[in-house]
């Protein structure tokens, strides 16, 4: 088996220890595009470890999206998806580097091909796929919940008539309010980070915002944010995949997915679940 190589590039890492989301995405324009290539390029670095000739397939992430990729105590880059894919690649025998970019410059690294594919809590979703995603197969299922302020007294969907929520742009947490927004009577503002996002119901502006519950609850048990999560407020939930956009990059979308059925079979998925959730 050909040694598996991670290069960890951290091109935009948050020093606080509050999360942005990875499921966030927005229509990207001409001038991210062309953001996302300088940026990619800048990112580049000479890669050692692999074999002459070997390929190295260039994997962008987001720079913080805690408990799925972000920077711990020690400065490494850790998280679910970085355990997940470096699993992967030596259960499959690849090489690649991954790219740090943040969430929508990797989505277009990924569009522009300077980048291979994505891995970044994307929620699996009929409009990406229309888009033009290549999604592997579903490597964590997420719900999607509203949440409020820690002395807030709300509990239901219908409490929220009349008020406002905060959302992320692009999310599948946005999807989530936009669909109920109509039916029970409330606003949405949009926001483009989960911190603002956060910030906003914290400080009274929005009664609630929308987050994947896993993020939500991590950021609330070591992040010490003013917030609390409402029982019965969550989607049915979505999977995260795993994404290329090349149908010339089916290989490693082939082999992700034969690595994810054996890391499942081995007990290895579980071993890094627990180790980040306690599951």
């Amino acid at each position: 088996m050909k040694k598996s190589l991670v290069v960890l590039l951290s091109t935009a890492m948050m020093a606080s220890a509050l999360v942005g989301c990875g499921g966030s995405k927005k229509e990207t324009t001409a001038a991210e595009t062309k953001a996302a290539e300088t940026k990619a390029a800048e990112s580049a670095q000479e890669t050692t470890g692999a074999a002459d000739g070997e390929k190295v397939w260039s994997i962008a992430t987001d720079t913080v999206f805690k408990p799925f990729e972000y920077t711990n105590e020690n400065n490494e880059f850790v998280g679910i998806d970085v355990d997940i894919l470096a699993a992967i690649a030596e259960d499959q025998g690849f090489s690649y580097e991954l790219n740090s970019l943040g969430w929508d410059a990797a989505v277009a690294a990924v569009q522009v091909g300077q980048a291979d594919a994505i891995i970044a809590g994307a929620t699996i979703k009929q409009e990406r796929i229309d888009s033009g995603w290549i999604f592997s197969d579903g490597y964590y299922d997420a719900t999607q919940t509203f949440v409020v302020a820690a002395d807030s007294d709300i509990a239901s969907f219908e409490d929220l008539k009349g008020q406002n929520v905060a959302v992320k742009n692009g999310t599948a947490g946005a999807d989530f309010a936009n669909s109920l927004k109509d039916q029970y009577g409330f606003t949405v503002s949009v926001f483009e980070d989960s911190p603002t996002m956060y910030q906003d119901v914290i400080l009274g502006n929005s009664v609630a915002c929308v987050e994947d519950t896993p993020i939500m609850a991590s950021n609330i048990k070591e992040g010490g944010l003013a917030l609390k999560i409402p029982e019965g407020m969550e989607s049915e939930g979505a999977p995260y995949g795993f994404a290329i956009m090349d149908a010339k990059n089916q290989e490693l979308l082939d082999m992700f997915n034969a690595g994810l059925a054996n890391i499942k079979a081995n007990g290895t998925y579980d071993e890094i679940l627990a180790k980040y959730l306690g599951e």
